[in-house]
């Protein structure tokens, strides 16, 4: 049995879910996003307590293959649901002597002490805003915005010995030391 997956799930006011099959659509103030769900998965919108709430459940929860699916399928729709009411976001710092980072128009134009600076596209739901060193990419699908994040960081990791490169707030890097003096010289 799937503890996440036997919670219900409460749709606030002003969301919108539908069920058309194995495709779920949930609808909110701050867009529409949809997922198509595991074959044995089933979701339902039902009244509980004078609240409307989805229920996930599966054809057979003792088969471990279909709990493990039961709790993703249920922890997929609470991230859609918060998506299109509060959103997701994540902050990258920027950090090296040179290295800077602009919006021009929507897309981001990143100095990462290469020969030439590296434009970087910002694509259609996700939101983009830079402060300083710091770049908060924002949206609606926690999925896309931890992978426009990631494919940001992607263009130059944090080196171990100084530390530059493009790193998640908070992340803490592993510091390696560098050359050791020759004792007596």
């Amino acid at each position: 049995m799937s503890r996440v997956g036997k919670k219900p799930i409460v749709i606030p006011a002003g969301v919108d879910v539908t069920m058309d099959g194995s495709l779920v659509r949930v609808s909110g103030p701050k867009g529409e996003l949809s997922e198509t769900l595991h074959p044995t998965v089933r979701a339902s919108v039902v009244e509980e307590d004078g609240a409307r709430v989805v229920q996930v459940t599966v054809t057979d929860p003792s088969v471990s293959t279909q709990a493990a699916q039961w709790g993703t399928a249920r922890a997929l729709l609470q991230n859609m649901v918060t998506g299109v009411t509060a959103g997701f976001s994540r902050q990258l710092e920027v950090n090296g002597v040179g290295f800077r980072v602009n919006m021009k128009g929507k897309d981001l134009v990143l100095n990462l002490g290469f020969s030439h600076d590296v434009p970087f596209g910002i694509p259609e739901g996700i939101q983009a805003a830079v402060e300083g060193n710091v770049i908060t990419i924002s949206g609606s699908s926690r999925q896309r915005v931890g992978e426009i994040a990631a494919q940001i960081r992607r263009l130059r990791k944090p080196e171990p010995y100084k530390g530059k490169g493009i790193k998640y707030v908070g992340e803490v890097i592993r510091r390696k030391a560098g050359k050791a003096q020759k004792a007596g010289e």
